[in-house]
């Protein structure tokens, strides 16, 4: 039998990404998707993704999700605890590993191993160096088929007339030099809506851009609910 893994799930695309190699490569069985929910506002923590649309998504993949609720401040020793609830829980279900869509930073990815050290639960990284530079594996992603819609940008250091707009070849041509390819410094968040990991497009439509904390985000719908809006 392959290790039962837990993929942690922000509903972008470098989780999304993840979750299409850990398949290929089947040295793994992803068994579920964790996402960390802001409770006060009922959405993806530093996402903003509605929860209606994460659900979509995990349908679409076919794959149980698994919520870890967060209050709003929230520090980061009730973050780390809540985490820890979490591996407990994945532990006493048989979770052997957990993945992680972490592309080169090394003090993130040494912050989670910290946080699964002990637990009996082996850190993943799927997409480390793979493959070795980001605006290669951008292009990968979206000739293989994978779009989303970018849902948060941090101002200073994208130009906000980014946020909303869709990933794919021209905005990977239009972003500024100093900006990673996959936004793997902060520069901006996706909401995955198509790829090969999914068995059917998340339809979404773009809603009021706002500021808030000091970063940009586009309230995304689902296009059934943009439509009633629009009666």
């Amino acid at each position: 039998m392959r290790p039962r893994t837990l993929l942690s799930w922000s509903s972008g695309k470098d989780s999304a990404w993840a979750l299409h190699v850990l398949r290929e490569q089947r040295d793994v069985e992803v068994v579920g998707l964790v996402t960390t929910i802001n409770e006060a506002f009922d959405r993806v923590a530093m996402h903003a993704v509605r929860r209606s649309l994460l659900e979509q998504q995990a349908a679409a993949t076919g794959l149980p999700l698994q919520i870890v609720h967060l209050p709003w401040p929230c520090s980061n020793e009730l973050y780390e605890a809540r985490i820890a609830d979490a591996i407990a829980r994945a532990v006493a279900d048989g979770i052997t590993h957990m993945a992680f869509g972490d592309l080169f930073l090394e003090d993130v990815r040494a912050y989670r191993v910290r946080q699964l050290t002990g637990t009996a639960v082996t850190p993943l990284f799927p997409l480390w160096g793979l493959p070795e530079d980001t605006p290669a594996l951008a292009r990968t992603m979206i000739a293989s088929g994978l779009s989303g819609i970018v849902t948060c940008t941090d101002p200073k250091q994208i130009p906000e007339g980014f946020t909303g707009r869709t990933f794919d070849a021209q905005f990977l041509a239009d972003l500024p030099t100093s900006v990673d390819p996959c936004g793997e410094r902060g520069e901006f968040h996706t909401f995955c809506t198509a790829g090969p990991m999914f068995r059917s497009r998340i339809d979404v439509e773009v809603g009021e851009v706002v500021s808030r904390d000091g970063f940009t985000f586009a309230d995304l719908l689902p296009r059934e609910e943009k439509l009633r809006a629009q009666v």
